[in-house]
């Protein structure tokens, strides 16, 4: 992604002048290069399969176009050898623009201790009375799988690791050659990795129902699932389904309002409860407000996390007993696009980098990604376990399923990491200081589901 962190976000301001106008020197160019005819046929798409052309298609699509796009550390930075911020930030500057990549990830910038955090996090937990069995959605470039390794050889019982098995189920094949690769510098790791290369959302690429324990890694995933789009025209007004179609002159898109009936933005409005306002206000305050919001009427805007829905469905049905880290933007900076948690829709060239206003603007050129909701995200990973959906009986006595917890970045790294060695010389740690707008979600089974 352009700005994956707020450190990366205060670069170009830092060491560049203002960003360029989107409108003034990347849209034209690129909408010369990706037509909208390949993303949008004759007929209205949901906003979900919109951004998930945009993103994913084959031929079209931003990841697919930009194959190159997650970069790969030569070799570690050694953060005590850097003074203070300011150097730090001058060299992470000059790894960028000596790289033709879009950006790296922080288990890129931080490795190994990044990855070996997450290995030690597990090593608490992880019930060794089975092997253990770990499975990454989306590995990038395979830092995270060798890291988790390495450290396991390292620190584990040796039957752990021995026994132990590491699945990346990865979407993309480039990346998942690279990700052989990465894995195969340490020769014993190979016969204990793999990769699948499919979608982690289609349930039919995990088999059976695996009832042993294990372990689910997701680290900026979620910023780029696909989202819905849900619009009411004012504050009284039932919530609707947006839908991108052509404009007549086959050359632009334009959004369609629709009555809720897509099954998944239906269940996604239930776990968020966006109507309950409309159905739970008294009379006179439910027609107060219908009043008001004819004198001043406010357009409402609001983005759908579907696609972590679905995922965490097939998921919790494939893996009922798996154990979850996922790693994600809480906020994003500086965003241009209407709604509440819009993403930030972004494209990068030699260095430079711009926000498109627009999410149509989006057409297999830029990078489309979310900030994640952790409150909400707990919500659906109880909802797709089977138990907040099943709180609505109040009759029932089922405990929770899941036991979770949101840390900050930082907080997860001073408890399971080795802040020291992402420490520079005058104490400013940029693991720790810089990446205030992400969090770690962890989510285990319970005991507790009679």
């Amino acid at each position: 992604m352009i700005s994956r962190t707020l450190a990366a976000k205060e670069l170009t301001l830092f060491f560049h002048t203002p960003k360029v106008n989107p409108f003034n020197f990347w849209v034209d160019p690129f909408r010369a290069l990706f037509s909208t005819t390949h993303i949008v046929g004759d007929k209205p798409i949901l906003v979900r399969d919109f951004i998930h052309s945009a993103l994913y298609d084959p031929q079209h699509g931003y990841f697919s176009q930009r194959s190159g796009s997650v970069g790969v550390l030569e070799r570690s930075i050694k953060f005590n050898q850097l003074q203070g911020r300011k150097a730090y930030m001058k060299h992470l500057d000059k790894i960028y623009k000596d790289s033709a990549v879009s950006w790296f990830t922080p288990v890129e910038l931080f490795k190994p201790w990044y990855a070996h955090g997450i290995a030690e996090a597990i090593l608490r937990t992880a019930n060794f009375s089975v092997p253990l069995k770990i499975y990454e959605i989306g590995g990038g470039s395979g830092t995270c799988a060798k890291g988790i390794m390495d450290y396991l050889m390292l620190n584990a019982p040796d039957r752990v690791y021995k026994n132990m098995t590491y699945t990346s189920v990865e979407i993309s094949p480039s990346l998942a050659r690279i990700q052989r690769e990465t894995v195969g510098e340490v020769s014993s790791h190979l016969s204990k990795f793999k990769v699948e290369c499919r979608d982690a959302a289609d349930r039919s690429g995990w088999g059976d129902v695996e009832e042993q324990p294990c372990w689910v890694i997701m680290l900026e995933v979620l910023d780029n699932l696909p989202h819905d789009l849900i619009y009411s025209k004012d504050q009284s007004s039932p919530w609707m389904e947006v839908w991108v179609e052509k404009q007549h002159d086959r050359d632009t898109l334009s959004e369609v309002y629709k009555p809720l009936q897509d099954t998944l933005i239906k269940r996604c409005v239930e776990i968020m409860d966006l109507d309950k306002s409309q159905t739970t206000q008294s009379g006179a305050m439910s027609k107060a407000k219908s009043i008001w919001s004819k004198i001043f009427p406010k357009p409402q805007r609001c983005w759908l996390p579907t696609g972590c829905l679905k995922l965490l469905e097939v998921l919790h049905g494939a893996l009922p007993k798996m154990s979850l880290i996922a790693s994600d933007f809480s906020y994003l900076p500086d965003v241009k696009i209407l709604g509440e948690r819009a993403p930030l829709v972004s494209t990068k060239k030699d260095g430079w980098s711009s926000d498109y206003i627009s999410y149509l603007d989006a057409k297999g050129d830029a990078d489309i990604f979310f900030p994640t909701d952790f409150l909400f995200l707990e919500h659906i990973d109880h909802y797709c376990s089977g138990w907040l959906k099943l709180q609505k009986d109040k009759s029932s006595k089922q405990g929770k399923k899941r036991r979770t917890i949101i840390l900050d970045t930082s907080s997860f790294m001073e408890e399971f990491g080795l802040p020291s060695k992402t420490r520079t010389k005058d104490g400013y740690n940029p693991l720790l200081d810089d990446f205030k707008n992400t969090k770690f979600y962890l989510s285990v089974p319970t005991h507790n589901t009679k």
